[in-house]
């Protein structure tokens, strides 16, 4: 069994979504002692912002007219590809950055798209969660109601997409308690966290039973 956990934090010792990943990682490493959990983190350890470029650039060029730089990038994208492919559960933590997905985890996506392919569903029927934190509140009602551009593309890329058996938590009014201005919805904050982590640990034991 091998488990593929993504994260995306730019400050992972202080990461909403890593809290609540970290939850359902564990439930299913209990029911799978021994698995090998497959880690990468696009936070600490970025990918060459040039690479998908070159692995794009690299499909419309002969085989022995592409630059070292090109066949790098091609098979970057494919061992990348290789480790969402071969995972029988996936975790990923993917916050919001300003209204969208960062640039570090477009840039895996694309990359990943470049070295399988743009019609491979690489996650068909692998059950797979999807753990996003939001600082802000952004449902119906609220000032920024459509202002939350980054879930939508998660789903559409991994469900949609890449055919994934998906599973969604979402954590908002992660800056409620550190923000000024935002002190009214605090005790909201706090609920929404609380029941962030028990969705979590029930996530968790559904994905290892999978």
């Amino acid at each position: 069994m091998n488990l593929f956990r993504l994260d995306a934090s730019i400050l992972p010792s202080a990461s909403a979504s890593a809290e609540i990943a970290d939850i359902v990682e564990t439930e299913w490493t209990a029911a799978h002692p021994g698995a090998t959990v497959t880690r990468r983190h696009l936070g600490t350890d970025a990918l060459p912002a040039d690479a998908w470029t070159l692995a794009t650039t690299a499909g419309f060029t002969p085989e022995g007219e592409r630059t070292s730089a090109q066949r790098e990038a091609l098979a970057l994208g494919a061992a990348l590809a290789e480790e969402v492919q071969s995972a029988d559960a996936v975790v990923m933590a993917v916050p919001l950055y300003n209204y969208g997905v960062s640039q570090h985890f477009k840039t895996w996506v694309d990359l990943v798209i470049a070295g399988a392919g743009p019609t491979t569903p690489l996650l068909k029927g692998t059950p797979t969660v999807l753990v996003t934190s939001l600082g802000g509140g952004y449902g119906p009602g609220t000032p920024r109601e459509g202002w939350d551009h980054s879930t939508p593309y998660l789903e559409r890329i991994l469900a949609d997409h890449w055919e994934a058996d998906l599973t969604v938590i979402k954590r908002e009014l992660t800056l409620a308690a550190t923000t000024p201005g935002m002190e009214g919805l605090r005790d909201l904050a706090a609920q929404l966290h609380t029941d962030a982590l028990t969705t979590a640990r029930e996530t968790g034991k559904a994905l290892a039973g999978r």
